[in-house]
C-alpha cells in the first residue's frame, strides 16, 4: 500500500500559471514597499492557487509480481558427442534446487536439440528470445545458460536481448580437453561427369600443446566415393591439403573424407567431412541416323534441339544407292555421309546412337555394324525407332548388330489403330512407371496405328502394342544398354492427334535411362533429408523389398521395413534422431543421405570455451564459471538476488535481479480542497487579510 498527491487543475494549467505569476509579482511590490500584511496575502494567494490544481490524496494498492528467470540448458549434438551429458544432468540438478528456495523468481526452462532440426549450430539465444517473448523486459530477472561454449547464435551486444538483466554462462566441460578436426576449405558444388575437381582440406589438432600428435607427422585421411574408398592420403596437419576426386556420374556424387583418430581426442564426429558435387554431363553428344524421309522424323530432331545440353549430329539418308538416275553427283547432296569418321574414328565419342528406321542399303559397311555393337558393349547407348524396315530383309536385324538386340522380327507388320498400353513389368520401371494417363483403362491417349511384331528373348518388355505384342523393349548388353521402339508412330503423339499423350516424358526418361542416369536405375537405393526426417526410397522389379539397416552418424544401427507406395517403388519415413551422414543398406545395394548441413557448425568445434558467450556475459554484468566435474554441486556457484548493482557477479556467486514489477490492486482517492475544508481554508486565508487591514 503507498500513498500519493495526485493534481486535478480545474483550470488549463497556462492559467494557473500565469495567475501565480501576477500573484508573485504583487506579493514582491508589496514585500519591497514593506506593507502590513504581505506574507497573509501571499499565503491566500497560494491557496488559492492550490485550489485551482485540485490536489487529492491517492491510496495504491499494489501487489508485487514475482521476477522471471530463463535456464537455457545445452543437450546438442557437441555435449552428447563429447560425452559431457552427466556433468549437464548434475548441473541441472544442481541449478534446479537452489533456485527453487527463491519464492520471488519464476524460473522457466528450456533444453536445446540441434539434432535432425536441420539448425546450422546451437542456438541458445534464439531459444532464450521465443521463451521470454510474452514477458515485460521489466519482470526479466535474468537468464542462466549451460552450454559448453560452442553457440553460434549470439547476439552482438546486450542491447540485442531486449532486456536489462544478467546472463550467466556455466561452462559444462571435461577435463584436459583436446580433439582433431577435419576441415573443408574449399569445395566445388558442380563437376562435369568424367573430370577431376580438387577439394581443398585441412586437419586441425586443438590444442596443439594438448595434442599428443606432433604437428610434423602426416595424418592418413581416407577419401571414399559414394561408400566406396577411392584413394588414401597423407596430410599434415595445419595445412591445407589438395585433394583430387572424379566426377564419375550424373546426379549428386557423395565425397567422405576420414582422418584417422586422435588418442584420447573427445569424439571421431568431425574427423569426417562430406562434400556433395553435383555431376553434370558435358554437352551430350548425339548421333541420329534416319534410315528415309518420314512424318515422324522431324519429331526426334526436334525433341533433341529442344535440350539445350544436347549436341545433335543429324544424316537423313535422301536417297539410297539402289536409286540411280543420272542425277549430277554435285546436285545429290550438299555434304557427304562421313561414315568413316562417325562409325570408326569417332563413335566413341557420343553418348548415344538413334537409329531411326534405318535399313542396310549398303551406306553403311557391314564392319560398321559390328563397330556399333563393340560401342555398346563398351558402355555405349542405342536407341532404336523401327518401322516396317525391321521387318524385312534389309533389316539391321540381318546384320553384326543383332547380338545386341533384345528382340527378333517375326517379319509381321501390324497395321491397324491401337493404343500402347503399359505392360505389368512396365508399371514398376521407372522409364514407364507414373506415365501421365497411364492409369486409364484405355489410357487416356492418342492411338497409333503399326507396330513391328517381334520375338525378344532378354531384357523388360515395359509397353505393349495390339493384342499384347511387345512395343519398348529396354535391354543391358554388358556395359551398354539399348533400347528397341517397335512402332513409328510415336511421332502422333507430339502433333496432338485424338488429345497427343506423354510423348516428351517417355522419350526423355527413356534417353536419361540409356545414358545411366542413376535416377532410373530399375534396382536401387536412395534417401534423402527433408525437415529433419530421413525419406528412403526403393526402386526395384521385384515383389517385395529387403528391409533397410541404418547406420547412423554416431554409430548406432537400426533396422526399418519399407511400405509399398506404388508399384516398383517402396518407401519410409523415419524421424532423423542426428545430424550427419546415415549409411543405408538393403544386403545388395547402399546409399547415403544427409540430414541437416553437409558439415555442422555443431560438430566444427567440441572443445569447451568461454571465448564465444564472454563479451555479451561481461556486456550484461554476468558470470562465466566452469564446470567440469559430474559434482557439479560443490562447483556449482551461490546464487542470491539484487536489486539495482553494476555487477551481478564474483568470484563464488552470481545474483539475479530483484524486479519492481507489480499489479494494481485498487485506488482510493481523497480532495483535499473539496467540500467544507476547502471552502473553510479559502475564507480563513481572505479574512486573515482583512483583518490585518482592519488593524
Amino acid at each position: 500500500m503507498t500513498w500519493s498527491v495526485v493534481l486535478s487543475p480545474l483550470l488549463p494549467l497556462p492559467l494557473i500559471a500565469a495567475a501565480g505569476l501576477v500573484a508573485l509579482v504583487l506579493c514582491a511590490i508589496l514585500l519591497w514597499r514593506r506593507q502590513r500584511g504581505t506574507f497573509l496575502r501571499a499565503l491566500a494567494f497560494t491557496l488559492l492557487i492550490v485550489a485551482l490544481l485540485n490536489p487529492s490524496l491517492t491510496e495504491t494498492e499494489r501487489d508485487r509480481l514475482p521476477g522471471i528467470a530463463a535456464v537455457i540448458v545445452d543437450e546438442s549434438a557437441s555435449q552428447v558427442q563429447a560425452k559431457r551429458q552427466e556433468i549437464v544432468a548434475a548441473v541441472r540438478e544442481a541449478l534446479a534446487d537452489r533456485l527453487s528456495r527463491f519464492k520471488d523468481i519464476e524460473i522457466r526452462w528450456a533444453s536445446v536439440r540441434a539434432e535432425g532440426s536441420g539448425e546450422d549450430g546451437t542456438a541458445l539465444f534464439s531459444t532464450l528470445n521465443r521463451l521470454l517473448s510474452d514477458v515485460p523486459p521489466e519482470r526479466i530477472a535474468g537468464a542462466v545458460l549451460v552450454t559448453d561454449g560452442q553457440v553460434h547464435d549470439v547476439p552482438a551486444n546486450a542491447a540485442a536481448l531486449g532486456f536489462d538483466a544478467p546472463v550467466h554462462a556455466l561452462i559444462t566441460a571435461r577435463p584436459g580437453e583436446h580433439d582433431r578436426r577435419l576441415i573443408v576449405h574449399r569445395a566445388p558444388r558442380f563437376g562435369l561427369v568424367g573430370k577431376s575437381q580438387v577439394i581443398t582440406l585441412r586437419v586441425e589438432d586443438l590444442p596443439r600443446e594438448a595434442a599428443s600428435q606432433n604437428v610434423r607427422d602426416r595424418v592418413q585421411v581416407t577419401v571414399r566415393r559414394d561408400g566406396e574408398t577411392v584413394s588414401v592420403k597423407q596430410i599434415a596437419p595445419g595445412e591445407n591439403a589438395l585433394i583430387p576426386v572424379d566426377i564419375t556420374h550424373g546426379g549428386m556424387n557423395i565425397f567422405e573424407f576420414e582422418a584417422e583418430p586422435l588418442a584420447g581426442e573427445l569424439t571421431i564426429a568431425n574427423n569426417r567431412a562430406v562434400v556433395a558435387t553435383e555431376g553434370i554431363r558435358e554437352n551430350l553428344r548425339v548421333l541420329l541416323v534416319s534410315g528415309e524421309p518420314h512424318a515422324g522424323e522431324r519429331t526426334w530432331r526436334n525433341l533433341l534441339k529442344s535440350d539445350a545440353s544436347v549436341d545433335l549430329v543429324h544424316f537423313t539418308i535422301l536417297r539410297p544407292p539402289e536409286k540411280q538416275d543420272g542425277t549430277p553427283i554435285n546436285q545429290l547432296s550438299l555434304i557427304a555421309f562421313p561414315t568413316r569418321e562417325l562409325f570408326s574414328v569417332k563413335i566413341d565419342e557420343f553418348d548415344l546412337i538413334v537409329l531411326d528406321r534405318y535399313q542396310r542399303r549398303g551406306v553403311l559397311p557391314i564392319i560398321y555394324f559390328d563397330n556399333i555393337a563393340r560401342y555398346v558393349r563398351e558402355g555405349g547407348a542405342l536407341l532404336v525407332a523401327a518401322g516396317p524396315d525391321f521387318a524385312g530383309t534389309p533389316s539391321i536385324y540381318r546384320s553384326p548388330l543383332a547380338p545386341v538386340l533384345p528382340a527378333e522380327p517375326t517379319g509381321r507388320v501390324i497395321e491397324e489403330p491401337f493404343r500402347a498400353t503399359v505392360a505389368e513389368r512396365g508399371r514398376r520401371h521407372p522409364v514407364t512407371r507414373g506415365l501421365p494417363g497411364a492409369d486409364a483403362d484405355p489410357p487416356r491417349w492418342g492411338r497409333w496405328f503399326r507396330a513391328v511384331e517381334a520375338t525378344p528373348d532378354r531384357g523388360e518388355t515395359v509397353m505393349n502394342g495390339p493384342d499384347n505384342v511387345p512395343l519398348l523393349i529396354l535391354s543391358r548388353e554388358e556395359e551398354g544398354r539399348v533400347a528397341l521402339l517397335l512402332t513409328d508412330h510415336a511421332w502422333l503423339w507430339s502433333r496432338g492427334f485424338e488429345g497427343g499423350g506423354p510423348q516428351i516424358a517417355l522419350l526423355r526418361r527413356l534417353s536419361h535411362w540409356l545414358m545411366k542416369e542413376p535416377e532410373l536405375e530399375e534396382e536401387r537405393l536412395s534417401a534423402h533429408g527433408a525437415a529433419g526426417k530421413l525419406v528412403i526410397e526403393r526402386q526395384t522389379m521385384g515383389e517385395e523389398a529387403a528391409p533397410v539397416k541404418i547406420t547412423t552418424p554416431s554409430g548406432a544401427e537400426r533396422e526399418v521395413a519399407l511400405e509399398r507406395s506404388e508399384p516398383g517403388l517402396w518407401r519410409a519415413e523415419i524421424e532423423a534422431g542426428e545430424i550427419g551422414l546415415y549409411h543405408l543398406t538393403d544386403g545388395k545395394h547402399t546409399a547415403l543421405a544427409n540430414v541437416g548441413p553437409l558439415n555442422p557448425k555443431e560438430l566444427a568445434e567440441l572443445i569447451a570455451t568461454e571465448d564465444k558467450v564472454a563479451d555479451l556475459v561481461a556486456d550484461t554484468g554476468g558470470g562465466t564459471v566452469r564446470i567440469d566435474a559430474a559434482d557439479a554441486a560443490g562447483e556449482l556457484p551461490r546464487i542470491t538476488l539484487l536489486s539495482d548493482v553494476r555487477h551481478w557477479a564474483g568470484r563464488d556467486w552470481i545474483a539475479l535481479k530483484r524486479t519492481d514489477a507489480y499489479v494494481v490492486r485498487g485506488i482510493r482517492s481523497i480532495p483535499l480542497f473539496a467540500g467544507l475544508l476547502g471552502l473553510a481554508l479559502l475564507l480563513a486565508g481572505l479574512a486573515a487579510t482583512w483583518y490585518r487591514e482592519g488593524r
